[in-house]
């Protein structure tokens, strides 16, 4: 019995460390375009293009960012000014904007701010 929820356990934490892998070179990125992906790191820069369209640049500065958060529509609602400095988790498709990483996001449960 032992044995076997040693076993169990292993088995567990293993499938939780692949899990909670990330991807964070950006030739990984750009294998992985047109797939859904869940990106993290820390928002560096904020650009509010219009009501419909906010630009989150995330491990870097513009224009040396890892990736931007690409956030479509305005059903996100999210505290913009005090959004700079945290860590934030986004699930969306990925894509390539003038050679660069780009996450799309459209719905507010595809954002997570730790």
């Amino acid at each position: 019995m032992k044995r076997l929820f040693t076993i169990l356990a292993l088995t567990f934490a293993f499938a939780l460390k692949v899990q909670a892998q990330q991807i964070t070179d950006t030739l990984d990125l750009k294998k992985r375009l047109g797939k859904t992906t869940t990106l993290c790191d820390y928002v560096t820069g904020i650009k509010i293009i219009a009501d419909t369209l906010t630009l989150l640049n995330m491990g870097g500065a513009y224009p040396h960012q890892k990736f931007t958060v690409a956030i479509k529509g305005n059903r996100i609602q999210l505290d913009w000014a005090n959004l700079k400095g945290k860590h934030l988790c986004a699930t969306g498709v990925l894509m390539l904007y003038k050679n660069q990483v780009e996450l799309l996001v459209l719905e507010p449960k595809q954002i997570v701010v730790n």
